[in-house]
This record gives C-alpha cells, sequence and structure tokens, in this order.
C-alpha cells in the first residue's frame, strides 16, 4: 500500500509541475515586449500543456491495457522515429539542443502497437533532452541486437541511481519513481515507458556510463518481411 501511495505522489508531483510553469507563463504575456515576445511564450505554453496531455494520456492507456485495444502488428519502427523527432524537434530547437540519429537496422519492421511505441520513443527522446547541452548531443540509434530491433537513447545527464537500474535490468520500473539524481528527468515517463514495453513483450532497460545514460527497447522483429 505504501509503495502504491509513493508512486501516486510522484505521479502527482510530476503532473504538478507543467501546471505551475504554465501558471508562471500566463502571468509573462503581461509583460510581452512585442508581437514575437508575445508569440514566443505562447508557443511555449502549447508545449508545455501538449507534454502534460501526452502523459495524462498515457496515463490512461495504462489503465486500459488489459481491455485488449492496443492491436499488435507490424510496425516500421524508423517511421514511428521520424515522427517522433518531428514532433519534438520545436522543443529540442528552443532549449538549444541536438538530437543525433542513427539507424543501422536491417529489420525494419517489428511487432509493436504504434501508439504505445510512440510513447515509449517520445519518453526516452524528451528524458535525454533535460541531460543534454550545446556541448553534447543526446543520440537515438536503432539496431539489430541478438535476434531483436533495439533502440537506444543516450544521454550526458548525471549516473542513474542503482536502484532504478537495477528495477529495469530485473523486468520493469513497477511504479512511478522520483529519480533525485536526475530532478529534470521523468519517473513517471519512465514508468510509461516500462509498463508499454511489457505490454509489447519487449525488453526495456539502462546503461550506464560514465557520462549519461541510455535508455533502451528491444523489439520481436516481424516475420512479414519474409512474405515478400
Amino acid at each position: 500500500m505504501e509503495s502504491e501511495v509513493n508512486g501516486i505522489l510522484v505521479a502527482a508531483h510530476e503532473l504538478k509541475a507543467p501546471l505551475g510553469l504554465l501558471r508562471q507563463l500566463a502571468f509573462s504575456l503581461d509583460y510581452a515586449k512585442d508581437k514575437e515576445d508575445l508569440q514566443h511564450i505562447q508557443s511555449q505554453m502549447i508545449d508545455v500543456s501538449d507534454r502534460a496531455l501526452r502523459q495524462v494520456q498515457d496515463l490512461t492507456k495504462i489503465a486500459r491495457l488489459d481491455d485488449g485495444l492496443f492491436e499488435m502488428e507490424p510496425v516500421a519502427v524508423r517511421a514511428v522515429c521520424d515522427d517522433v523527432v518531428m514532433e519534438l524537434r520545436h522543443l529540442f530547437r528552443f532549449n538549444h539542443r541536438n538530437l543525433e540519429i542513427d539507424y543501422c537496422n536491417r529489420s525494419r519492421l517489428v511487432v509493436a502497437n504504434r501508439d504505445l511505441l510512440y510513447s515509449v520513443i517520445y519518453n526516452f527522446c524528451l528524458n535525454a533532452m533535460h541531460y543534454s547541452d550545446e556541448e553534447t548531443k543526446s543520440e537515438l540509434k536503432l539496431s539489430d541486437k541478438n535476434g531483436k530491433v533495439r533502440l537506444d537513447v543516450r544521454d550526458f545527464g548525471p549516473a542513474l541511481p542503482m536502484d532504478v537500474w537495477r528495477s529495469l535490468k530485473n523486468g520493469w520500473v513497477k511504479k512511478p519513481t522520483s529519480i533525485a539524481m536526475r530532478p529534470g528527468s521523468s519517473g513517471l515517463g519512465l514508468y510509461i515507458a516500462s509498463k508499454f514495453s511489457q505490454y509489447m513483450n519487449a525488453n526495456v532497460g539502462a546503461v550506464r556510463h560514465r557520462d549519461g545514460t541510455s535508455f533502451f527497447i528491444e523489439l520481436n522483429p516481424s516475420k512479414q518481411a519474409s512474405l515478400f
């Protein structure tokens, strides 16, 4: 029970943060110097609200995973990555961040649910943005490994705490977890990615580096391509 309550508190805290930021941005509208400054603030408000809405939608999906509404099918994984990068491009540019893309996977189709996979990649990339700067670049990589299609998102932030790393190594993050050493990262996003990966029978985990962390998901390749 205590673990469940702590998870709810973490989720509430992470959902409260964007609401506070929206409130601050709303107040700043009165101090906009010109039309360009006003548009800049409005753009920030849209970005913040979009990210908060996505988290709420993802939490709703978690509650409905057992309903069998999310069909598994062959999914073009590169296309999903491209769509995520396109959605986050403005946010990366606004924060003067860079995301490098490296596609070297031969298996182009994976068995997944497109919406759930999109959310996993989105959460990994958004998390990485917090831990890169103008001197370092986040990296998104697709590769083939041990018969799976592996997606890695690499950041250059503080080391991932051992308890979170062990949870991922042992299988899944079982509840939203506050990550003290990474105050800007989303423990809620990591929980969402873990739940969606489990539903898709995909492995999820993290690699600790001296100068950051790589979060990854390993997906089963689709055999549909062999028909052609």
